[in-house]
């Protein structure tokens, strides 16, 4: 297209994971518009800053996201790349979501010093997640764990977890940040999805922009719409459910055929109570919106509002 922007400016978290999925968008304009120039700009977030307090005690929605939210609304940048699970399910007045390229595996992993698996960790080990989705989860298949706020970026994760005098027995961590950075080998296990159901829209990337027409047409060609079918239905059941990241919900959609399947999952905090549900039907953008409304009400009516609660 003519009228094509020369160049545009990305924002970004500072983390090398963060730098990682901004490189690899940036690349993936390029390749689609070779004459593009692409500028990054690091920006830091509430959730980058305040390392000493649990990420539910943060306010959940937008810790991650925010401050790149507020330099797109001003102009201050083009475009901005977010894991998009940590993007809250409604979009800011004059932003949207113009691509979600390519997921990564959604399933997350343990990453343990003696090569613990679910499985195989000792009576009451110590695990740590800052995340309510994963501790719920795994307090429902190991009622004995003693789970721990572990906070930092990957790569302070890892170590903490690998620290021979630290207190982790193992530590929970998404597959697709491990498998970006290419930190495969300190996985000691790959957690089913029955054991463990991801967090919406987890393993993919979100691509914000000003809701105007240049600005999708130029991210177009990097959107893949398996993926975006997928996580729109995940995360259509986490808006039906009033979610934001910091509740115990999960949901995870795959696509055969002609066909969307969707599950979702609501815990006990504790881990006591666990509700699955799910819904398929036809795979399109519409359907997927509807669906994922459609099962949250379903686990309403099984009852999740209550458990829900307890956390709100």
């Amino acid at each position: 297209m003519s009228n094509m922007p020369q160049s545009i400016t990305i924002g970004t978290r500072g983390s090398v994971l963060a730098r990682w999925q901004t490189d690899y968008v940036s690349q993936r304009l390029r390749d689609a518009w070779p004459k593009l120039e692409v500028h990054i700009q690091v920006i830091t977030t509430q959730g980058d800053r305040v390392l000493d307090t649990p990420l539910p005690l943060l306010g959940g929605k937008g810790v991650f996201t925010a401050e790149l939210e507020t330099n797109l609304h001003s102009g201050k940048i083009d475009l901005a790349v977010h894991s998009l699970k940590d993007l809250p399910t409604e979009n800011l007045v004059g932003l949207t979501v113009g691509a979600i390229p390519q997921r990564a595996i959604a399933n997350d992993v343990l990453v343990s010093k003696r090569s613990y698996t679910l499985a195989t960790l000792p009576q009451n080990a110590t695990v740590g997640t800052s995340s309510r989705r994963r501790a719920a989860q795994l307090l429902h298949k190991r009622p004995d764990l003693q789970i721990v706020d572990i906070r930092g970026n990957i790569d302070t994760r890892i170590r903490k977890a690998l620290d021979p005098d630290g207190v982790y027995d193992a530590i929970v961590l998404a597959s697709a940040g491990l498998e970006r950075l290419g930190q495969n080998q300190v996985i000691s296990d790959v957690l089913s999805l029955d054991d463990m159901m991801p967090a919406p829209g987890q393993g993919a990337l979100a691509v914000q922009c000003r809701d105007e027409k240049l600005s999708r047409s130029l991210l177009t060609p990097i959107n893949h719409a398996e993926t975006e079918m997928a996580v729109v239905a995940e995360r259509a059941f986490l808006g039906g459910l009033g979610g934001g990241c910091a509740l115990p919900i999960a949901a995870y959609a795959t696509i055969e055929g002609e066909t969307l399947h969707l599950q979702g999952r609501v815990n006990a905090v504790d881990g006591t109570q666990q509700v699955d549900v799910s819904l398929s039907g036809t795979a399109n953008i519409e359907s997927a919106v509807q669906m994922g409304h459609e099962l949250a009400q379903i686990a309403l009516g099984q009852g999740v509002a209550a458990l829900l609660e307890t956390v709100r």
